[in-house]
């Protein structure tokens, strides 16, 4: 097959550090390939992939400081990409609204992950779009507002390449907070919780600017550089040893969160997640067998206490068996034969 990958440009494929949609973009596109299928990536000008790589701006738009709009950056990105719509069987779209809003104007099929919520803007563009469609969990597909279009293909877990994540079933006594710093992730819940045990946190994860003022006012004033830490944004090796060396993960998420990559991470390296019931999370983490799902505060400090009853092993089957890169590309792959077969 002949696929287009369509990437935000808001980070680099693979992101360098946080990024979760990059990743998967990555992950994807590297496996489509090894597979033999002829792939082109859409993506910012910096990112690094083994095929072929269209690219309208030569960096992340995230590290370019000197753009005050991004937004006519992300116009010409998206239609870089669908000009050329006749060279390709299949678009698989990870870029959002835009490019479903043009889809009406090209021939080749369009597949449209949802990496992230319908908001009521963006409610518009779902009941006009005529393509494919899939969610990256049931849950996500339960949480969405009724739309006009009946394309869904199902949900498709996120991966990980669990090979790259070392395990390790001895554990130093702190708890690890690794997210982006913002009120829907719960980072001042983690504290509270680490509080009440007496346990050091580390907390790990970028301040997109739209959260700084979220961190100045409730994080940062919590921050007391030893029972309390924040070690900034945590790239690849420094997140992979963080997870190794943590007693558990704590994610007490305020938002239905579609998919959070962090916890099959963490369980691969043998670490378990206690996080609170909401999105996807009953999905990933195995209740009672690779961490615990947790209602409140109170019963996320209740689950820290019984962390000897986890089987780090445990953990580590738990992803290998659900969520590693060959099974998602597979079912991606399923998905493009579905979508050629109805044509």
């Amino acid at each position: 097959m002949r696929i287009a990958q369509l990437s935000p440009l808001w980070e680099r494929v693979p992101p360098p550090a946080y990024g979760g949609t990059e990743a998967i973009v990555h992950l994807l596109t590297e496996g489509i390939v090894r597979l033999g299928h002829e792939v082109t990536l859409f993506a910012s000008g910096d990112s690094i992939v083994s095929t072929k790589l269209e690219a309208v701006y030569p960096r992340s738009l995230r590290t370019a400081k000197d753009i005050e709009d991004t937004s006519p950056y992300e116009w010409v990105h998206t239609s870089h990409a669908l000009e050329a719509w006749e060279e390709f069987d299949v678009i698989h779209n990870h870029a959002g609204e835009l490019p479903m809003a043009a889809s009406c104007l090209i021939s080749t099929p369009m597949l449209t992950t949802m990496h992230c919520i319908i908001t009521p803007d963006t409610k518009i563009v779902w009941d006009r779009y005529r393509g494919f469609y899939n969610t990256l969990s049931w849950a996500e597909r339960q949480a969405m507002p009724p739309i006009d279009n009946q394309n869904f293909l199902g949900p498709v877990h996120n991966a990980i390449d669990v090979g790259s994540f070392s395990f390790s079933a001895d554990k130093d006594n702190y708890l690890l907070h690794l997210s982006r710093i913002a009120p829907e992730k719960g980072t001042h819940v983690a504290v509270e919780v680490a509080r009440r045990l007496g346990m050091r946190l580390v907390i790990a994860g970028k301040v997109d600017p739209v959260d700084r003022q979220y961190y100045e006012d409730r994080v940062r004033p919590l921050i007391d550089g030893k029972q309390i830490q924040y070690v900034g944004e945590a790239d690849g090796p420094r997140k992979r040893e963080l997870y190794r060396r943590a007693s558990c993960v704590i994610l007490p998420i305020l938002w239905e969160e579609p998919f959070g990559l962090v916890m099959p991470e963490a369980m691969a390296c043998g670490t378990p997640v206690i996080v609170f019931n909401r999105g996807a999370a009953s999905e990933i983490v195995a209740d009672g067998i690779t961490g615990y799902v947790v209602n409140d505060i109170d019963e996320m400090v209740a689950a820290v206490k019984k962390l000897d009853r986890i089987d780090p092993c445990q953990c580590r089957r738990h992803v290998e068996q659900h969520f590693d890169a060959p099974r998602m590309v597979d079912d991606y792959l399923k998905l493009y034969e579905i979508i050629l077969s109805s044509r």
